[in-house]
């Protein structure tokens, strides 16, 4: 099914095919070595590198969420977070027309971000954060994505208990929705993230990853980041240098259990990989309908 998630003046097909989110951290601490970019001129030629490889959107941060397995993340202020993304924002969109996102709590970093080209406000806090971001989207007529997270990226791991996982996090994401909406962002510019990763145990995610079907229902386009995330590299006993076989598995995973948007480090292998996926789901559900045909 076919979800319209308008971005800026765009609209895009949410459900035609999977897209792919590429992730750019304009920061020295984020938890994978291989996406800190901290000068922004590199961070730019990396976004470009990774839209060459087929990304839909790149989301550029400038604070990181890591949770505390890496090292309790920084909390940077909104001058020094600005100065790391917007320039970043600026670069890429003189560039390109790709769809930019913002990775950010803070409502004057977005504005930045939006006023530099950027189209999508990615909140991990879900606009709880800072209670000027929803009306500081819906003034600029931005999109957003609106992402659980119990506590904050300090706090999160620290209660990883829930005695119905799929259900609370399906009805903070429907309270949130309620927010926007009240704040003037029209439903069409929301979509909704699960939170892989944020205040969950290793189980509970890999439980919000069987149950995506359920968020289907809040009627908005389901993003899923679990690239090289501690719980797939815990579960390999790997590392997150290590975790790319997993993350495909994951991002694969979260197709076929209706995701619609993917937010990854490793863009081209993602895009091949989910594709592929997306093309044995659409062979089933033909042969089911009587429309199978054989190459």
């Amino acid at each position: 099914m076919i979800v319209p998630w308008r971005v800026g003046s765009r609209v895009l097909p949410c459900g035609a095919r999977p897209l792919v989110m590429g992730v750019v951290n304009v920061t020295p601490d984020s938890f994978y070595a291989g996406s800190r970019h901290a000068d922004p001129g590199a961070a730019a030629a990396v976004a470009l590198r990774l839209v060459a490889e087929g990304a839909d959107i790149i989301d550029i941060g400038g604070e990181s969420s890591r949770p505390p397995v890496y090292g309790e993340a920084r909390v940077v202020p909104a001058a020094v977070e600005r100065q790391r993304v917007e320039p970043v924002v600026r670069a890429v969109r003189q560039q390109s027309s790709v769809a930019i996102s913002v990775d950010t709590t803070k409502a004057e970093v977005a504005q930045a971000a939006l006023d530099a080209g950027a189209e999508i406000v990615n909140d991990i806090s879900a606009c709880r954060a800072d209670p000027a971001m929803a009306a500081a989207v819906a003034r600029a007529g931005a999109a957003v994505i609106l992402m659980h997270m119990r506590g904050t990226p300090q706090t999160m791991q620290q209660d990883t208990h829930y005695e119905d996982l799929l259900g609370e996090v399906e009805a903070f994401l429907r309270d949130r929705i309620a927010h926007s909406l009240a704040a003037g962002i029209p439903q069409e510019c929301i979509a909704v993230d699960p939170g892989l990763g944020f205040g969950k145990s290793v189980a509970g995610n890999l439980a919000l990853l069987a149950g995506l079907e359920r968020l289907a229902g809040l009627g908005r386009p389901v993003v899923v980041g679990a690239s090289r995330k501690s719980f797939i590299w815990k579960t390999l006993e790997t590392g997150p240098e290590e975790a790319l076989a997993g993350s495909l598995a994951a991002a694969v995973i979260s197709v076929l259990h209706g995701a619609h948007v993917l937010r990854v480090h490793d863009v081209a292998a993602t895009r091949h990989a989910v594709r592929f996926a997306d093309a044995v789901q659409r062979c089933a559900l033909a042969a089911a309908g009587g429309g199978g045909e054989g190459t």
